[in-house]
């Protein structure tokens, strides 16, 4: 299912409104595709897929979604070639040497607009699973600038249900420490957090306008080398890690996950118990129930969360 994992924090007093109420909420926002002269377009889609209707899943207590997005690039070459074309009939026909850059505008608006009936679409979807009871939202994306107009769109769906004006508070999570300065230790020292071991992939990048950029992949990073770079003022931007011998994936710089994935460890149980028709409920149940241990290990690994306090002993 997820692929990648944002992260964000639903205010302490959210509460989830009803699934019907949801449900239609949803649905007045469904997703319905590009028009012929429509440059994109989105909405909710099913999360099981053609075979449903439904928008809000339950699965356990946990509600999944599916966000489409569609859109109808027109290839920057056509235009500026179109526009070029445009240009030189303009001056042929009015005798004018200069065209201003107001009109050059009117020209590409206008050229654009006949060629996106022509132009292919491109169709994408993304997952979100919400946890109403730790208040967690987490967005299949791997940036959270990714993930901005689908949160927009689940919390205009949510303070758009009458009578429910649920308190939604969403923000990202933020840690008491840099997932750069942690990979960066973890690294030095070579020793992973607690449940967590490293892996052999691994990006390191100046912090400056060069960007210098070292990769490992498929490499022990048990090596001196790896040290003198850090030493050298290369910073990690991604380092592939395993949570529990049971996930893997990659950390990025800014906390976010990719290259998600659950270990045979995981899958073979559900192999000798066998799947629902679809699926759907058991890969839901099987990715909430891995990252509700995953993400608190990583949030404590990263120093914790800001503005939570830990409880007293």
């Amino acid at each position: 299912m997820f692929k990648s994992s944002a992260f964000f924090r639903l205010a302490p007093e959210f509460v989830l409104p009803d699934l019907p109420a949801l449900e239609e909420a949803l649905q007045a926002a469904h997703f319905l595709p590009c028009g012929n002269t429509q440059p994109d377009a989105h909405g909710w889609v099913p999360p099981r897929g053609n075979k449903s209707d439904v928008l809000a899943e339950s699965v356990g207590g946990q509600l999944i979604l599916k966000f489409c997005v569609e859109r109808r690039p027109v290839p920057a070459s056509a235009v500026k070639a179109a526009l070029e074309e445009r240009i030189e009939k303009y001056k042929q026909e009015t005798g004018f040497e200069r065209v201003g850059a107001k009109l050059k505008k009117e020209f590409k608006e206008e050229i654009v607009f006949e060629l996106l009936p022509r132009a292919f679409t491109k169709r994408s979807t993304t997952l979100l699973w919400l946890d109403p009871v730790n208040k967690l939202l987490v967005v299949d994306s791997g940036s959270l600038a990714g993930a901005d107009r689908i949160i927009t769109c689940l919390m205009e769906a949510l303070t758009s249900i009458p009578g429910a004006a649920p308190t939604v508070g969403l923000k990202p999570m933020q840690t008491q420490m840099t997932a750069t300065a942690c990979m960066a230790h973890w690294l030095s020292t070579r020793e992973a957090p607690y449940r967590f071991s490293i892996d052999r992939d691994c990006e390191l990048k100046t912090p400056d306008d060069q960007k210098s950029t070292v990769r490992y992949s498929r490499h022990t990073l048990e090596i001196d080398e790896v040290a003198q770079h850090l030493a050298a003022g290369k910073l990690p931007t991604q380092l592939a890690l395993t949570w529990n011998e049971r996930v893997s994936f990659v950390l990025t710089d800014t906390a976010q996950i990719r290259k998600l994935k659950l270990l045979d460890v995981v899958m073979d149980g559900v192999q000798d118990n066998g799947k629902d028709d679809d699926g759907f409920d058991t890969d839901a149940a099987l990715l909430t129930g891995e990252l509700s241990g995953l993400i608190p290990d990583l949030l404590e690994a990263l120093g914790g969360e800001q503005g939570v306090e830990e409880a007293p002993a």
